[in-house]
């Protein structure tokens, strides 16, 4: 594979503004969370990503764009009370997700379109900050409460307090499914202070932060202030006020508060007087967390401290516990802006992020014995595209495209082998750049494969664009105008297919919709999208049931994350974030003698009250409608794969939806005769039902990193998959903690033949003889690029490997579930010179970890913080104290033996049935293996020097972490040896970010230009 390295593309990441878990952390869990957990991130532009921990695998799943002057500043997270069906069965309560930015509204998003929902404003200044109201623990049928004597029914639904620029806070009510203004807590001061942080003491008491040196507490009962406290004058020489940044509050009510003068202060929960406090940042700190018992706490700053605090017992018999600072650490480049805290009997985390756009999970009892993990600041879905034809790549971010033309140089290399030296930086020339009018950011884009087409979409309309090459080597755009049925029907998703004549759009409502574009007779010619839009509809999938008490998503598990087109262009396939798969096929031979389709009002309103139907019988009769009406277009039509029902629903969201290439050295015998079925007296609409017969093995890759490959057409598993199952894969990549992004195919002929040599035979045991062909996927992170060649079957797992899965089977067997196995913390890192490895191994293996990084190894405990740290008291320094890390408290523990409500059936298959597949005896013995070794190795010294190096290129895998942070990897050319492909590379010291503080104790390089001196 020949490879440019690309470091020119644009893209400038986002800062972290807002962070939030969807649950409240809950102790009493002893699962890792709810399957319902999700951490929305708010950006300084407007987005809004959401993550799923999947168990700490940590997916991105959607980004809800946002557009110009946007920005997001604060997010709460609220439940609304669990109802009662028909039958009387508990309905779990809807997950509802609000927002504010620098604006007197509240936005509440639908999670499912990714769009806001409604808005809450009214006359109050532009909104700081915002908390939710706690959640009401109560008994199910418990609907009364009684308060002074007064018996009052319970309020079950979170109302949301807001702080406002010019002193307001001003109460809003989610009752009913709605957002409402409730009442005004206080009304602004002569002074005006800003309230710059708040949150919720209990149900009744909010406690606000603010800049003018004081923090205040109401009765949102009575709207009163109960409560003034002060934290007195500034530092000297500096600004007079002290500003309160972050407020938040301990379960037994304490008020722990972080101010502009770096100094946490700790407040008694009932006298409202100071407690204790502890200077412990040299410049603002922006942000606090607290653990769900409490007994922690973390701050985050502008010096990119993140600091815990810990009780601790005093020096003295009979003394009271203080607060101390245990450790710092800086895992952040910058200003740490926002934390979050959940925590369960098994996961106990912090997640935080800032300017250096580049989210943190850090442990919270496994402080000091795991590592902390960085998630990438890349979007999952990356946002570049090419036309291999022409060599162009296809950038995009917010309201801007890029078009790059990338030339063959001496500087691209082979990376199929061992990628020796340096690359130089590939002949680039910017052609082309569109610049979007409106509000609204990009959220996809594509270009066909000759580049003579781009299409833009965003979130209220589609944009396309003709490209044609000027004399001097640039490109001309023409804009392209569209029919009405497309141009503001707006997209989360658009791709072409590889054939040019089909575009799929993923409607904002998660329905698919295909348009057909018309074949340029001439470079002259302005292509033509036909008005006729094809509506496709999925397959009926119940919802999966849950416990109430997490929570409902709503629709939001049938989002589509993933298109895919086959090679033919005759097979659609979309995936959604539950694992379900729908497919369709194209039907017919394509006949453009016929005309084209013309739009009628009798066909605007069928589609558009077939997609307004919701029950699912009115659903399958316009289905059936559809089937016995279609619409065609040049003879053909899309209709629903007859084997759709028969592909199995994933185990979790596809990552990687990609079909497999047709092998062009191989002969195929689908052959057809091209013929048409043309309208007669007695049948005036006739269609004909030829299917396509080429190959459709679909490759999917899942957010666990799960491998499966299934042929579309016959609705089952491929041979190559049931011989390879995720089991089989290399331990390095089943460790990888980032999730996959992307995946180009390479295709080429056997090296000792010719194209026109017969096809490559497979052996019984699988792997192909010595004339196959090479059908490499390239899989890539954002820090990591694996190869696989399907082309042969992977290494057989060790004897201790097979026996260990062997000896779990049966344990699975014997009990039926099994705890999940932390596969995640096996070679995290290559250390060869270590003799106790193997059992460091076994050791991990049973360690719980926390959902953040992987668990330290003994071996490597002591280097860095270390488990305890010693801290001298007074000035003389005679007194010191030894405080451990990772003390989280007993309760919080899980011990081996608890059960764990999230069990995962092990459905791999064992080392025997995998070789039985591979055509082996499930019972040879070691023996014979050794005769095969010895037979291989007589082989290979008889072979020469060049076949044996080969030999050696032909490995089944390999991987790389060379390069990072990956944004993309595209094919820019065609016709070669082996494909040509552009890596794109956004390093994060190549993004301008704001100036940074540096601490007296910092030598780092200050540079003006993004590391300025404040």
């Amino acid at each position: 594979m020949d490879l440019h390295r690309c470091r020119f593309v644009p893209y400038p990441p986002s800062a972290i503004n807002a962070l939030a878990f969807s649950h409240p952390s809950s102790l009493t869990t002893s699962s890792k969370g709810s399957p319902t957990l999700r951490l929305a991130i708010g950006k300084a532009n407007g987005d809004l990503e959401i993550w799923n921990p999947l168990r700490g695998a940590w997916h991105q799943e959607c980004v809800f764009r946002g557009g110009k002057d946007r920005s997001i500043e604060g997010l709460a997270w609220t439940q609304d009370p669990e109802e009662e069906d028909k039958n009387g069965f508990k309905v779990a309560g809807r997950l509802r997700l609000f927002s504010i930015g620098y604006s007197t509204s509240v936005t509440e998003w639908d999670l499912a379109t990714g769009r806001p929902l409604r808005h809450a404003s009214g006359n109050y200044g532009e909104l700081w900050c915002m908390a939710a109201q706690p959640r009401l623990q109560v008994t199910p049928n418990e609907d009364t409460m009684t308060i002074n004597g007064v018996e009052m029914g319970i309020i079950r639904y979170q109302s949301l307090v807001v702080g406002c620029a010019d002193g307001s806070i001003v109460l809003l009510s989610t009752a009913d499914g709605d957002l409402q203004f409730q009442r005004t807590l206080t009304r602004p001061p002569k002074r005006k202070a800003r309230v710059l942080s708040i949150t919720w003491q209990n149900r009744h008491l909010v406690i606000a932060g603010h800049a003018d040196s004081t923090i205040r507490v109401f009765d949102t009962r009575n709207g009163q202030q109960i409560r003034s406290m002060s934290l007195g004058a500034g530092p000297q020489g500096g600004p007079k006020e002290i500003l309160v940044w972050s407020v938040k509050c301990r379960p037994d009510g304490t008020i722990v508060s972080g101010d502009s003068t770096g100094t946490v202060s700790f407040w008694d929960a009932r006298h409202y007087s100071r407690l204790q406090r502890i200077t412990s940042h040299k410049a603002d700190i922006l942000d606090l967390a607290i653990s769900a018992n409490g007994e922690t706490v973390f701050s985050g700053g502008m010096d990119r401290r993140t600091t815990l605090y810990r009780q601790t017992a005093g020096s003295k018999p009979g003394e009271k516990k203080r607060w101390a600072e245990i450790a710092h650490q800086r895992f952040h480049a910058h200003d740490v802006k926002a934390m979050a805290v959940f925590e369960t009997k098994k996961t106990s985390i912090l997640a935080s992020g800032g300017l250096d756009t580049t989210p943190i999970i850090v442990p919270v009892r496994e402080f000091g014995r795991e590592h902390h993990r960085t998630l990438s600041s890349l979007p999952q879905q990356p946002p570049v595209r090419s036309a291999p034809r022409k060599g162009l790549l296809v950038s995009w971010w917010d309201r801007e495209v890029n078009i790059w033309r990338i030339l063959r140089s001496k500087g691209s290399h082979d990376a199929a082998g061992v990628l020796e030296g340096l690359p130089h930086p590939p002949e680039k020339k910017l052609v082309a750049k569109v610049l979007l009018r409106g509000a609204e950011s990009i959220t996809s884009a594509d270009v066909l494969q000759d580049g003579s087409l781009l299409a833009v979409s965003t979130l209220s309309d589609i944009k396309m664009f003709r490209l044609r090459e000027r004399l001097d080597t640039t490109m001309s755009l023409r804009k392209i105008d569209l029919p009405d049925e497309l141009a503001k029907v707006g997209a989360k998703a658009i791709q072409v297919s590889p054939d040019g004549k089909w575009m799929s759009l993923t409607t904002n409502n998660n329905k698919i919709q295909l348009h057909r574009i018309s074949k340029l007779e001439s470079p002259k010619d302005i292509p033509r999208v036909l008005p006729q839009p094809i509506n496709l509809r999925r397959l009926p999938r119940k919802p999966a049931l849950s416990n109430y008490l997490h929570g409902s998503l709503g629709a939001y598990d049938r989002s589509i994350i993933r298109t895919a087109f086959s090679a033919n262009s005759r097979i659609l396939v979309v995936g959604d974030l539950a694992g379900h798969l729908d497919t369709w096929v194209l039907e017919g031979n394509e006949d453009l003698s016929q005309d084209p389709p013309v739009t009628s009002l009798d066909n605007r309103h069928r589609s558009s009250s077939a997609s307004s139907l919701s029950s699912s019988s009115s659903s399958s009769s316009s289905a059936s409608d559809s089937e016995a009406h279609p619409t065609l277009i040049y003879a053909q039509h899309w209709r629903r794969n007859p084997t759709a029902h028969l592909i199995p629903k994933l185990p979790s969201a596809p990552l990687i939806m990609s079909f497999r290439p047709a092998n062009p050295f191989t002969p195929s015998d689908a052959l057809t005769n091209g013929t048409t079925v043309h309208p007669t007296r007695h049948t005036p609409h006739p269609h004909s039902h030829d299917l396509p017969h080429d190959e459709a093995r679909l490759f999917i890759l899942t957010a666990e990193h799960q491998v499966y490959e299934f042929d579309v057409l016959a609705g089952k598993m491929t041979d190559w998959s049931r011989r390879n199952p995720t089991s089989t894969l290399p331990p390095d990549f089943r460790a990888l903690r980032d999730r996959a992004m992307g995946c180009v195919w390479d295709i080429a002929a056997p090296s000792s033949s010719s194209a026109s040599s017969p096809p490559p035979v497979l052996s019984s045991t699988g792997s192909s003889t010595a004339g196959r062909c090479q059908e490499r996927i390239w899989l890539y992170g954002s820090a990591w690029l694996w190869m696989f060649d399907l082309s042969q079957d992977f290494p057989e797992r060790a004897d201790e490997d097979a026996s260990e899965g062997d000896e779990e089977q049966l344990a699975s067997n014997s009990n039926k579930k099994r705890k999940r196995g932390n596969r995640q913390a096996q070679s995290l890192a290559r250390i060869d010179d270590i003799p106790s490895k193997k059992k460091e191994k076994q050791k991990r293996r049973k360690i719980q970890e926390s959902g953040a990084g992987g668990t330290i190894p003994a071996y490597e405990v002591n280097a860095g913080i270390g488990r305890s740290m010693r801290k001298t008291v007074g000035p003389a320094g005679d007194e010191a104290r030894i405080f451990a890390l990772g003390q989280g408290g007993s309760d919080s523990t899980s011990t081996d033996e608890e059960e764990d409500e999230d069990v995962d059936e092990d459905n791999e298959p064992s080392s025997a049935l995998i070789k039985l597949r591979r055509g082996k005896q499930a019972t040879t013995t070691g023996l014979a293996d050794e005769k095969q070794k010895a037979e291989d190795g007589v082989e290979m010294m008889a072979k020469g020097e060049g076949e044996q190096e080969k030999e050696k290129e032909r490995r089944p895998y390999w991987g790389t972490y060379k390069y990072r942070p990956i944004l993309g990897i595209v094919p820019i050319g065609e016709g070669g040896s082996s494909v040509e492909v552009a890596l794109v590379e956004r390093p994060m010291f190549e993004v301008d970010l704001p100036g940074r503080y540096f601490g007296d104790q910092e030598w780092e390089e200050r540079k003006d230009g993004g590391g300025g001196v404040i």
